[in-house]
């Protein structure tokens, strides 16, 4: 498929994105005298249509592997982070409604981070350090308590396909503090809209979750290394193109 092509289905995407964004949270401020339950479904509607979007407009499909992993149980999903993809794909496809960790600049996006600030997401102020993840353990227990799911990125950042960042130990740190098991995720969003990128490319996007991960007799890096080593492996088979050989 050749560069034009592309660029007319990205921007013919983005357009769409745009428009559907400001619409969509109008109609999430008018839900917001809803339950909770109900809420956030109509608002994580927005991310089921704009999967459908990339489906249908660049050509992104997606796959799930392992989903019978998934606990009925507290848990913290930690995502490998490559794309924007995953941050709409992820909210309306798990078990039970998500929070994002997020940096609290989100919120003062126009529409998009007003819609947010209607559900109950953990914004942070990352210049408070400690004071910042105190911060993300309170309300963390008690956004499970109220029967949610936490999904942090423990790279912190997008990377590019083939590649791993510095995974931290903060999700597996909140693990602990609250006897919540982890779920790890592992994907090759990349391939298809990398970091930075406006093009997004036809392809096929495998989502694999693994078996969760118990805190018990853990310590944040032990639990965080079992957390890695299965991420970075499963990558190697969801993307063996990708990286080097041994």
């Amino acid at each position: 498929m050749g560069h034009p092509v592309l660029f007319l289905r990205s921007l013919i995407f983005t357009i769409v994105m745009v428009v559907s964004t400001i619409f969509w949270s109008c109609i999430c401020f008018l839900a917001a005298p809803l339950p909770y339950r109900q809420r956030f479904f109509i608002t994580s509607r927005w991310n089921v249509f704009m999967i459908w979007c990339l489906k249908v407009i660049c050509g992104i499909r997606y796959e799930i592997r392992g989903q019978e992993n998934f606990p009925d149980a507290p848990a913290i999903v930690l995502s490998k982070h490559q794309s924007a993809w995953e941050t709409i794909f992820l909210l309306p496809n798990m078990p039970r409604p998500l929070v994002f960790v997020f940096k609290k600049e989100i919120l003062y996006i126009p529409f998009f981070g007003w819609a947010m600030a209607l559900l109950r997401m953990i914004p942070i102020d990352r210049k408070q350090g400690k004071h910042a993840f105190k911060h993300v353990v309170r309300h963390g227990k008690r956004r499970l308590e109220q029967g949610l799911w936490i999904i942090m990125f423990p790279e912190g950042t997008r990377i590019p396909v083939g590649q791993t960042g510095k995974y931290k130990s903060g999700g597996t740190r909140l693990a602990i503090e609250t006897n919540a098991v982890v779920v790890p995720i592992a994907h090759n969003s990349g391939e298809c809209w990398p970091k930075n990128s406006f093009i997004k490319r036809p392809g096929l996007v495998t989502v694999s979750i693994g078996k969760p991960i118990s805190p018990e007799g853990q310590t944040p890096d032990s639990m965080m290394q079992q957390v890695e080593t299965w991420i970075e492996s499963e990558m190697r088979v969801i993307s063996p193109h990708a990286y080097n050989a041994g």
